[in-house]
């Protein structure tokens, strides 16, 4: 699998797993009707570093982004967004993706960083949970989801500096 910064071009490859992802409503807290223009907008900010996961076909299977969680004096802190095209999880996208973002995050200088709005029954917790990531606190019954009803957001944490405090 070959994980890339992702093209403007990109955007048609990603958009339909996106859109159905989110309109899923079970693991983004974005709003499930947001149009094509709307999400083209949020995904592909010029303040994101947005990339791709291509299989060995050149299908595109998952992408994610980079961004400061927070400006200023605080923009050492790194925020990333993850989707998987339902039709491929299971084949470790998800953690290949996962690994080269946090090295991506390390590699500009980012030493944490935070997921916001982890909704609690998303598979993967499990994942983030395996990479380091800890539950710093639960929004309890935040996030209203299609079949467990009422559920937690989860604000999820990692440092990236390296033992003994110097940055990778």
């Amino acid at each position: 699998m070959l994980i890339r910064e992702a093209a403007a071009e990109d955007w048609q490859r990603i958009w339909p797993f996106w859109h159905r992802i989110v309109a899923a409503a079970e693991t983004y807290a974005w709003d499930p009707d947001t149009s094509e223009e709307a999400a083209r907008a949020l995904w592909m900010s010029p303040a994101k570093r947005v990339y791709v996961a291509e299989d060995p076909t050149g299908t595109v299977v998952g992408s994610a982004y980079l961004t400061p969680n927070y400006a200023g004096p605080a923009a050492g802190v790194a925020n990333a967004g993850f989707m998987v095209d339902p039709d491929h999880t299971g084949q470790g996208i998800g953690r290949a993706l996962a690994e080269h973002i946090l090295t991506e995050a390390r590699t500009h200088g980012y030493h944490a960083m935070v997921f916001n709005a982890v909704v609690e029954t998303n598979p993967a917790v499990i994942l983030w949970q395996s990479l380091g990531f800890t539950v710093l606190a639960t929004i309890p019954r935040a996030y209203d989801h299609p079949r467990h009803g009422r559920v937690g957001l989860h604000i999820m944490y990692k440092a990236l500096d390296r033992p003994g405090g110097g940055r990778s």
